[in-house]
């Protein structure tokens, strides 16, 4: 099967070690790491949402209008518009792209966060409410004629949208998280499931719970899988890990320090609700290095914020490493570095090209075994008409 890689489509040159040196939205940042993607080899980047953070569809649409290839992961909470209002900004932006839009759909894991932008509901409430908007999105961006709907959260009479998606019948749908809730609402409409690095049997494990969830949910087929790890490479093992503990001394300096905010609140206040982030602190706990590369000392360090357990080791390391989830099933590997313009660059001429090679020789293997299967099978048809004959 192929493999994606995505990377990150950040609108300033902050990170967990480097201090801002941009505006919030930086028009040129935002377009040169964008163009260094598309140009070392990524397919697609994830606009992020923040309360608090520049408009990502805003910023999309920016960066549609100007690379030719990249694809667009557009992270958008349902608080934060009416599903129909959301379908039409959606498909509009799907039009600026000529079709290259995926929409990443996030429920919300932090009170506090929701919080900011006016959502009291708990977090049972926002998954129904999730899956309730994801299925109205879908309608609207497929239906020629008016709907009316009813819902527990929405209620309007008499929609029809005047402008549909580039691709049919509708753009992708995005989805992630680690409780039973995500499972059964992402198993149920996503078309791509997202998870955060852990250990390969952990991964393996969160794989067949969405593939259980889809089958509960009636769907004869899965949603693709997506990892997400934060890649920390050098040229040598020795420097590569002497690398990796100089980022981890220079999170933890600018956390104690109070200049490290998380989404608008200092470090001092980082409590996990959600439980993808309670599992990162938990294998964090549990030990440092697991498998081939995987590395928790970043996780722990923020308080499993997000994509946050590295993988560590030379390019051929770690590009060994996500083959090894390539081969659980995940075909979009996900990875941002610390220095997003370089890392991305480095990552995208080191790493990218062996982990494409591999797969290719990997599918070709596949189809080389199928081949044969059939043949043998077609062999065993001929000789059994024979005997019958």
């Amino acid at each position: 099967m192929p493999v994606e890689f995505l990377g990150i489509a950040a609108t300033s040159d902050g990170s967990e070690t480097t201090p801002r040196s941009t505006a919030a939205f930086d028009r040129d940042y935002t377009l040169r790491l964008a163009r260094a993607h598309e140009d070392y080899g990524w397919d697609r980047v994830l606009f992020a949402y923040g309360a608090g953070a520049p408009d990502p569809a805003a910023a999309a649409a920016y960066l549609a209008a100007r690379v030719d290839r990249l694809q667009i992961l557009l992270a958008h909470r349902p608080n934060v518009s009416y599903p129909t209002y959301a379908a039409k900004t959606f498909a509009t932006l799907d039009r600026i792209s000529d079709g290259r839009l995926t929409v990443h759909f996030i429920t919300g894991g932090n009170d506090h966060e929701q919080q900011r932008e006016g959502d009291f509901l708990t977090k049972d409430q926002r998954y129904a409410r999730t899956r309730e908007y994801i299925g109205i999105v879908k309608k609207a961006w497929t239906s020629k004629e008016a709907f009316d709907h009813e819902g527990e959260y929405y209620r309007f009479n008499d929609f029809l949208s005047d402008v549909f998606p580039v691709q049919a019948p509708r753009p992708g749908v995005s989805f992630g998280g680690s409780s039973d809730a995500a499972y059964a609402a992402g198993g149920a409409e996503a078309d791509i499931f997202c998870l955060w690095g852990e250990p390969l049997a952990r991964t393996a494990e969160q794989i067949e719970r969405v593939k259980e969830a889809a089958r509960a949910a009636g769907r004869a087929d899965v949603p693709r899988i997506q990892v997400a790890f934060r890649p920390i490479i050098a040229p040598t093992e020795e420097l590569a890990w002497e690398k990796a503990y100089r980022t981890v001394d220079t999170i933890r300096a600018r956390k104690d320090s109070g200049e490290l905010v998380r989404g608008g609140a200092r470090s001092a206040q980082w409590t996990p609700e959600n439980t993808g982030s309670q599992r990162l602190l938990e294998i964090a706990a549990a030990g440092e290095r697991y498998d081939r590369a995987l590395w928790t000392p970043t996780a722990a360090v923020t308080g499993g914020a997000g994509n946050s357990n590295a993988l560590v080791g030379t390019p051929e390391t770690v590009a060994q490493a996500l083959l090894d989830y390539y081969d659980l099933g995940v075909d979009i590997l996900s990875a941002r570095g610390y220095a997003l313009l370089d890392d991305a660059i480095d990552f995208g001429r080191h790493v990218i090209p062996i982990v494409r090679e591999e797969v290719a020789k990997r599918d070709a293997a596949k189809a080389a075994e199928a081949a044969e299967r059939e043949e043998r099978a077609e062999r065993d048809r001929h000789q059994l008409i024979a005997v019958q004959a």
